[in-house]
């Protein structure tokens, strides 16, 4: 799953999209993980407030921000003091830290978002790669993880960190409750460090369905990276946390993670620890727009898997985040006949003909010969932020016509891949 150094293949890919600009028929991007709608106007203004400090802040974050993540994190079912909290200029950089912090080989689900594997692979580690079930991704096979690492150990490898996604990027789907116990139950067995990216956790679709974490089981094995990127659409201002556990071993990794972003980040900005503060705190606003974003998110993506299925694609239901990921195997023959034999030929179709950006499978860790890709649904709320607005707050967002319309491109496009789309058009 390693790969050589490059530009990470999703970043690639919007920068394209973005310098082709519009022309007479706009690109339909479901290529980058962004959630396209406006920023809260009370995160403006914290962002503002925050102007005032501009000197080096504590490396491990200031107080009130620490505490607030903790509390985050309390409020969630996860037990939590501000002397567990790292703050950090995002997620990646503290996922970065820790493949640095702790010696050992990287264990993932396949597929998988594609910076675990290439961080992996800056720090030096071997990616051991298990798949993932046929009903949710983010979590390995329980049933296959255990036999994974035990080859991976007499093959001279040593696994010690599981990477865990919940939600997970690029399914959009979450692990139910009993395969976190039972991926965990391995984890603890087999001696490893489970590090949970539960940065997409307040997007769950269904608000009466509860994300179960591995910090709620094996709390002194497990670190929890989080953010602000996916939930509040704040991804430009770079604003991650991670969660250690309590105990010797616990104290030891964020010490060294500490260590590592002081030689490499220094501290979070001034201006962005007031935003932390604020947007961890978990005010009414802000609980407001969480909800109203992951009902958008769930009503799209719901969207996006049902015409993709009706289109003869195989396809994991969507229950968080803003992604699907397809399989259109069953449409090989008619796509071999177009010249589509793998994730980049499909790839390449989609937005040769149809004007459709997706991310191909294999850059996502997956078999290069699949017919899979990830599809992000985030960036079809509309173009301005009148119109994101009007998707927020709207009870039904699929009437729109601003996403009706892109839904109808992407269903017509889709459709024409379907044999049976022959037949009814003769």
């Amino acid at each position: 799953m390693s790969r050589g150094r490059a530009v990470s293949p999703n970043l690639a890919l919007n920068e394209l999209v973005a310098r082709s600009g519009r022309g007479d028929r706009p690109l339909v991007h479901l290529g980058f993980g962004e959630a396209r709608l406006p920023v809260l106007a009370s995160l403006r203004a914290r962002l503002a407030a925050g102007a005032r400090h501009h000197g080096y802040g504590p490396v491990a974050g200031s107080p009130a921000a620490r505490a607030a993540v903790a509390g985050y994190f309390t409020r969630r079912g996860i037990p939590t003091t501000p002397g567990q909290i790292v703050v950090g200029p995002g997620s990646k950089p503290l996922l970065m830290a820790l493949h640095l912090a702790v010696p050992g080989d990287v264990v993932l689900p396949v597929p998988c978002w594609n910076s675990y594997p290439a961080q992996a692979d800056m720090a030096g580690r071997q990616v051991i790669g298990v798949p993932i079930p046929a009903e949710y991704g983010g979590v390995p096979d329980p049933l296959a993880l255990r036999d994974r690492i035990r080859a991976a150990r007499v093959a001279g490898h040593d696994p010690r960190i599981l990477i865990l996604t919940l939600p997970d990027n690029p399914t959009g789907t979450f692990a139910p409750r009993e395969a976190v116990r039972s991926v965990c139950g391995v984890a603890e067995e087999e001696d490893l460090l489970v590090v949970s990216d539960e940065i997409y956790r307040d997007t769950v679709h269904d608000p009466a369905h509860r994300l179960f974490s591995p910090a709620e089981v094996i709390p002194e094995r497990t670190i929890v990276t989080t953010g602000l990127s996916k939930s509040l659409a704040i991804g430009g201002w770079r604003i991650g946390a991670a969660r250690f556990p309590e105990g010797p071993r616990g104290r030891r990794v964020r010490d060294t993670v500490v260590a590592v972003a002081s030689d490499v980040w220094s501290s979070l900005a001034g201006p962005m620890q007031e935003v932390a503060e604020y947007a961890f705190g978990d005010p009414p606003e802000i609980r407001r727009r969480l909800r109203d974003s992951a009902r958008l998110h769930g009503a799209v993506a719901r969207e996006v898997h049902a015409l993709m299925v009706r289109a003869g694609a195989l396809c994991r239901p969507p229950t968080g985040a803003f992604y699907v990921y397809p399989d259109l195997e069953p449409l090989r023959p008619r796509l071999a006949r177009r010249g589509v034999t793998d994730s980049d030929t499909l790839r390449r179709h989609l937005f040769d003909r149809y004007g459709l950006v997706v991310l191909a499978g294999h850059h996502l860790g997956d078999h290069p010969e699949a017919l899979r890709f990830k599809a992000a649904t985030s960036m079809l709320y509309g173009e301005t932020e009148e119109e994101q607005e009007e998707a927020l707050s709207a009870a039904d967002p699929l009437r729109l016509p601003h996403i009706s319309g892109i839904l109808t491109r992407i269903e017509e496009s889709f459709a024409d891949l379907n044999p049976a789309h022959d037949e009814r058009t003769g």
